[in-house]
């Protein structure tokens, strides 16, 4: 699925289409995440709906390894570990702030080493009639589509599994002000998801709008009373300091730690700024065009499951 893709990804995945006759290049102009998902939906006719991403590598094994636990039956839903690559100094800063409680929060597809079960995997593989049965995916969320997917799944009854052992690698933003938009991204589309859908909040995702809010006020305050934005202020400080003189000895080269010092606050004040510009955005939208959820055309998905097309 190209959603809209300005490389050559259409050139590349053509020329697998001319080798082997189960690939089909589809289309997505729109470029949104959950449309192309919606659209390669309404095209599966395989058992299992298995997402893989851009801008990642997946061992051999992977579809292997992830069928095997569907086809037990006793899950909604399987993913994998997702571990950053960095390619520059600042990338593998980033791909270690990503890796860790401080920087990811509770985000355990991250940094878990244990089986188990969680409220959200990454890509995720299904099983296609599960998929269906919940109308895919919602397409008022440009991002955090495939976390509100997963509280469906989990609504439904159905558990989602956690396996480490199944690695993926995910090249990660190589640069400070690049993770910082991404984050930002992140967050004012999961402001989307706190109002359309607050019952599927944690704790953690207000961790960030939390501290952002307060540090305004902190530093706002701070220009008449500064003792109290330092008092305020500084255990952050020291939190990231200390979090990334911890971490430095696991990086590839130790002077990558001066990066993790932007890195943090570039999650997390990226994160917490684009959750309250969200806000901001969506409270004028909610009674209009969010109101009702976008999901997949039934009628198209029972029509594929007729088709011929793999």
């Amino acid at each position: 699925m190209d959603g809209a893709s300005e490389d050559r990804t259409k050139e590349i995945v053509k020329d697998y289409v001319t080798r082997d006759s189960r690939v089909h290049l589809l289309h997505n102009p729109a470029g949104i995440i959950s449309r192309s998902l919606n659209l390669a939906l309404a095209r599966a006719c395989g058992q299992w709906f298995v997402r893989v991403d851009a801008h990642s590598t997946i061992p051999p094994d992977y579809v292997v390894r992830v069928v095997n636990h569907l086809k037990a039956g006793q899950w909604g839903g399987v993913g994998g570990r997702k571990d950053g690559v960095g390619k520059t100094a600042a990338g593998r800063a980033i791909a270690a702030a990503m890796g860790s409680r401080f920087g990811g929060g509770n985000s355990t597809y991250h940094y878990g080493t244990m089986a188990q079960t969680v409220d959200h995997i990454p890509f995720g593989a299904y099983p296609t009639d599960l998929v269906r049965e919940l109308s895919g995916w919602d397409e008022r969320f440009p991002v955090n589509q495939d976390y509100e997917f997963d509280y469906r799944v989990r609504q439904s009854g159905r558990e989602l599994l956690f396996d480490p052992e199944i690695r993926i690698d995910w090249h990660c933003r190589q640069k400070i002000s690049d993770l910082f938009l991404q984050y930002r991204r992140y967050g004012r589309d999961k402001a989307r998801v706190a109002l359309l859908v607050p019952e599927s909040l944690k704790p953690r995702h207000l961790a960030a709008p939390c501290f952002v809010a307060v540090a305004v006020f902190a530093i706002l305050s701070g220009l008449r009373f500064p003792r109290p934005m330092v008092r305020i202020l500084g255990p952050y400080v020291l939190v990231v300091v200390g979090t990334s003189a911890t971490m430095a000895k696991s990086l590839e080269q130790p002077q990558d730690e001066l990066w993790l010092l932007a890195a943090f606050p570039a999650m997390h004040i990226g994160w917490g700024l684009g959750f309250w510009q969200g806000i901001l955005r969506d409270l004028t939208l909610r009674s209009t065009t969010l109101k009702r959820p976008v999901l997949a055309d039934q009628t198209v998905l029972r029509e594929s499951d007729r088709s011929n097309v793999t």
